[in-house]
């Protein structure tokens, strides 16, 4: 699912809402999570999940084509934690999507 995506769905559910504001909304949302989650705050939607940034300490790694060690620098990664409710929905429907996909 795209942005775009979103948008559509969003026009759709509520016909009262024009196609440009109901993607105002959706960049706004999307702005408004990108900020936080580059301040480093952690963003949590209940029911879905929450979004937090992990700090990765810098490390040795290898080449592994030569098998040199190359050094990797610290960085910060992005991290999704799915919610209960999301983690038991898609448990539900996943033998059902396999499936479908099967036949």
């Amino acid at each position: 699912m795209t942005r775009s995506d979103i948008v559509d769905a969003l026009a759709e559910r509520f016909v009262q809402l024009p196609y440009r504001d109901a993607e105002f909304a959706v960049r706004s949302i999307l702005d408004a999570m990108n900020g936080a989650l580059v301040r480093g705050n952690r963003i949590e939607i209940r029911g879905f999940g929450s979004f937090s940034v992990n700090h990765r300490l810098p490390r040795q790694g290898r080449n592994p084509r030569s098998g040199e060690s190359v050094a990797i620098p610290e960085r910060r990664v992005l991290h999704f934690k799915p919610g209960k409710a999301l983690r038991e929905t898609v448990d539900k429907r996943t033998p059902q999507l396999i499936l479908q996909r099967k036949t």
